[in-house]
């Protein structure tokens, strides 16, 4: 930031604060504006669509400058942190009035991505989570944690990529990092737009940090939460009495699911429109607190492994159903409970108003409600629940003190209830006696002067006057008023009496709103004293709110309880449906199924056509596992399922551009990762896994994979192929079992059943589903007959040419296709055998779908061709990524130009 000439000793203020926070906007407080100057205007400008305008512009280089009202400026420090900024919030501390020289300012906070308090509308049931990293020799120390609601936890995890796994799960946007992390580390926490920020140990011992990392015992678990903390505090400037004690865990302490599992299966939000509509998380959402809905995310994401906790929850599920009139008058209470979590947040920020604090106490009138309920509910279940602590003496503070109309500024007056202190009700008395007073006065002095519109008023700059227009100037008698300001149309006056009136008025306003304001802070910290308390109670609300959210739902989707196998493999469920879909097309049209995998079958192989509901089926036990474990009801008739420890998803596949990667290649990655870290435990859904290379490469790959599950791995596996020779593999697997969806023909069309049945398919159908995607009727002919030869020779190892004739090919007029039965997807694949002179020339002969037109014998390639030829010979293809690739064909281009 370069300086324009000699600086005014504000702008040498401005810099001086602007050095210290040079990665944020500095929004620097000048009267009634935040003003951004030099590069932040002209970057600020734009982001924000202000008018850009300058500071001193008659200098030869003027400063770029641009402002916004302080009282608007949540909206725009919210644009800028959305688009990953930070904002250094620099006030006035000190009257302007009073100053001596220069208004001391400086910064109160520092606004960023991952340390916002300023929820949006529609938001309240998010967290905004910042997170903190440090390397170890061997791993990660990983911490949490929410500035709005105080929650803190920390883990070791083993590698980046459990580090990755956990920073998607959480949405962190903003990543706490030590000044020395490897550059490789940086890289890759970097990806996805994330804000890494760096922070030192300033050699401070904070209190808070020491009351947060009480129960820790790891100290590279207490040094990550000590940077964690450390931030929070550099950042936010003030009290930090909500944080709550860090809390270890271990992600295998959880059900885990990789982030691909988790958008696979639309658990928080549909993966096509990144919207929480037409996922599980929407559907279960009935929650009526801010609290309960970030809660059963949580439950969501991090479903239970222990059998008895998951049981737990589904008794109380249970006794929430069989008390439907209590559950509804639980439910009505819920709704009048505010956001707990984040008001005593802001109690402890000291941002909370007289507002924040009557829901405070609305809300807790709610919980004796609560206890009522329970009470006569009367479960053994929800005996942890029993004892909820109604804070009343919290509640009882602030009926007694905060006025039921209070405004939203704390420091206008007009907050505290009358009655609560004597002192502020006597100079609210002598406020309201001076109304009286200045009633009387302007009546006495109409009738004394006969001025009829004469106004006795008040201005914070004059204070009290009398003021007559100009036309009535003749009718004031001499001596009887105090000449204090001339108007353009009016005269203002003054008295004796008036004036020793305004200071007794004036004293006791000002005393009025400064006792006001102080009886206000006291009775906050009155309350920042329960914060403990009330965020015990947090808890337990948001418990109860879930728990009667998966109850509504079960009844309203008709869920049953399942049965969780102690000590079996065993898994049966009869007519499951898939929660989400069954929802967006209704009941009647959702076709329902069974999944029966005895403790001796770990795999179902699934054949069928595209688009018959093969995804969907196995989407649909994997969500029906995470509801299980996360304490709910279940979309079938009846469900027996055995504890799982890992789910792991192959659906789908895409490039990954970013890091060079093929498609093929992702596919690969992600199956190794279940090869590599299922268990008997696990649960793993493989779809059309070695689609993405040749047939053969291809189905040796599957088959491979699907004998390495079974023998080594025998984890529940759900693998759908369009490979049909892999059902061969029931024969020979004595753990694997065959099933398809059903489908028929009727009149040349395809009619999908969506029903699963024993045993493998038919055939793929794969020519009837392309018409019905539309595709032209002569292509679907010519698909036709070339699959009639295929099919009738067993193998397709060289495309068919075309007959160049005008009649449609048939399999008559179709060349023969030199093949070798294949018996299995590995001996297809390991044919080393050499073909004979006559098989290979009749190879040649067809290497194209269409027949080529004659061309004149080549000429003999250059030396510069030669080398060419060679060097596209020898490039690694297999090995090489879409980048890389493409810069090769660029080098070969130019070499023959």
């Amino acid at each position: 930031m370069a300086k324009h000439g000699k600086d005014t000793p504000m702008m040498q203020q401005y810099l001086a604060v602007k050095r210290q926070y040079p990665d944020a906007f500095l929004f620097y407080r000048i009267g009634d504006f935040y003003e951004l100057f030099y590069d932040d205007a002209l970057k600020g400008s734009q982001l924000l669509e202000l008018t850009l305008t300058a500071r001193d512009k008659r200098a030869p280089d003027p400063i770029p400058m641009c402002g916004v009202p302080h009282h608007a400026a949540d909206n725009y420090i919210n644009i800028l942190v959305d688009h990953g900024y930070k904002v250094a919030i620099c006030e006035q501390m000190e009257d302007p009035k009073k100053a001596v020289g220069m208004v001391k300012r400086e910064v109160i906070q520092l606004v960023t991505p991952g340390t916002t308090t300023n929820i949006h509308p529609g938001e309240a049931k998010k967290n905004n989570y910042l997170s903190a990293l440090m390397p170890l020799a061997k791993g990660y120390a990983f911490a949490y944690g929410d500035v709005s609601t105080g929650e803190l936890k920390v883990a070791i995890l083993d590698d980046l990529f459990a580090v990755e796994n956990e920073l998607q799960a959480l949405a962190s946007l903003e990543i706490v990092v030590p000044p020395d992390l490897p550059a490789e580390v940086t890289t890759a926490l970097k990806r996805g737009d994330r804000l890494l920020s760096v922070q030192t140990d300033d050699g401070q011992k904070h209190s808070e940090i020491s009351y947060v990392t009480q129960n820790l015992d790891d100290a590279a678990e207490i040094q990550v939460v000590g940077l964690l903390v450390r931030y929070m505090l550099s950042t936010q400037k003030r009290s930090l009495a909500h944080i709550q004690k860090a809390v270890a865990y271990e992600p295998a302490a959880y059900l885990e699911m990789d982030a691909d599992a988790r958008r696979n299966l639309d658990i928080l939000a549909n993966s096509r429109t990144g919207k929480k509509g037409d996922s599980l998380l929407g559907l279960m959402d009935s929650t009526k607190t801010a609290m309960g809905g970030r809660l059963l995310r949580t439950w969501l994401e991090r479903p239970l492994i222990k059998q008895k906790a998951v049981e737990r929850r589904h008794a109380q599920v249970q006794t929430m159903l069989d008390h439907f009139f209590e559950r509804t008058e639980l439910a009505d209470a819920l709704t009048g409970v505010y956001d707990l979590e984040r008001l005593a947040g802001r109690v402890a920020f000291g941002s909370v108003n007289g507002r924040d604090l009557l829901q405070l106490a609305s809300s807790l009138d709610q919980i004796p409600k609560l206890q009522d309920v329970l009470a006569r509910m009367g479960d053994a279940s929800l005996d942890e629940y029993q004892q909820l602590d109604p804070v009343t003496d919290v509640a009882d503070l602030i009926h007694r003190s905060i006025d039921e109309e209070a405004p939203i500024s704390v420091t206008e007056g007009g907050v505290i209830r009358d009655g609560y202190d004597a002192k502020l009700d006597h100079y609210r008395e002598i406020n309201r006696d001076s109304k009286e007073f200045i009633a009387q006065l302007q009546s006495r002095e109409r009738e004394a002067t006969g001025i009829h519109n004469l106004k006795v008023k008040y201005t914070s700059v004059f204070g009290y006057f009398i003021e007559v227009t100009n036309s009535n100037l003749g009718l004031v008698p001499e001596d009887r008023y105090d000449r204090k300001q001339t108007l353009t149309n009016a005269e203002r006056f003054t008295t004796p009496e008036l004036k020793e009136k305004e200071t007794e008025i004036l004293e006791a306003k000002a005393s009025s709103t400064a006792l006001e304001y102080d009886i206000f802070t006291k009775v906050r910290e009155q309350i920042k004293e329960q914060i403990e308390r009330l965020q015990t109670l947090a808890k337990q609300v948001a418990a109860l709110d879930v728990l009667q959210s998966f109850a509504q739902v079960a009844e309203s989707q008709h869920f049953v309880r399942p049965q969780m196998a102690s000590g079996s493999r065993d898994l049966e469920i009869v007519a499951g449906r898939h929660p989400v879909v069954e929802n967006v097309i209704g009941k009647a049209a959702y076709i329902p199924n069974n999944v029966e995998m005895s403790g001796d079958v770990d795999m179902l192989l699934i054949t069928g056509p595209n688009m018959s509901g093969k995804s969907t089926y196995m989407r649909q036990l994997a969500l029906i596992v995470i509801l299980a474990q996360a304490g709910s009801f279940l979309p079938a008739d009846s469900a027996q399922l055995p504890i799982f420890d890992h789910i792991f998803t192959r659906i789908g596949a895409a490039d990954d551009l970013a890091s060079g990667q093929s498609t093929f290649m992702v596919e690969m990655m992600e199956a190794n990762e279940a090869l590599s870290h299922a268990t008997n435990r696990s649960l793993i859904l493989f779809d059309e896994i070695g689609r993405g290379t040749a047939t053969y490469d291809g189905m040796a790959l599957a088959q491979a994979i699907i004998e390495y599950l079974h023998d080594h791995v025998h984890a529940k596996t759900l693998f759908s192929t369009h490979y049909h020779e892999l059902t061969a593999l029931e024969q020979s697997l004595a753990h694997l079992k065959n099933v398809h969806v059903g489908a028929t023909m009727e009149n040349g069309q395809l009619i999908f059943e969506h029903k699963m049945l024993a045993g493998p398919a038919d055939k793929s159908y794969g020519i009837h589903v392309a018409k019905l995607a539309g595709m032209p009727e002569e292509l679907l002919k010519r698909a036709d007959s070339i699959l009639t030869v295929l099919e009738g020779k067993g193998d397709a190892k060289v495309p068919l040419a075309r007959d160049t004739s005008a009649a449609p090919a048939t399999p008559e007029t179709t060349a023969e296709v030199a093949v070798a039965p294949v018996e299995t997807a590995a001996s297809a694949a390991t044919d080393t055998r050499e073909p004979d002179q006559s098989e290979t020339q009749h190879g040649e002969q067809q290497l194209a779908l269409f027949a080529e037109p004659e061309t004149p014998k080549a000429k003999p390639l250059s030396k510069k061709q030669q080398a060419v030829l060679k060097e596209l010979n020898d490039f690694d293809l297999l090995s090489a990524n879409p980048m890389g690739a493409m810069n090769l064909i660029f080098e070969l281009q130019k070499k023959l130009k």
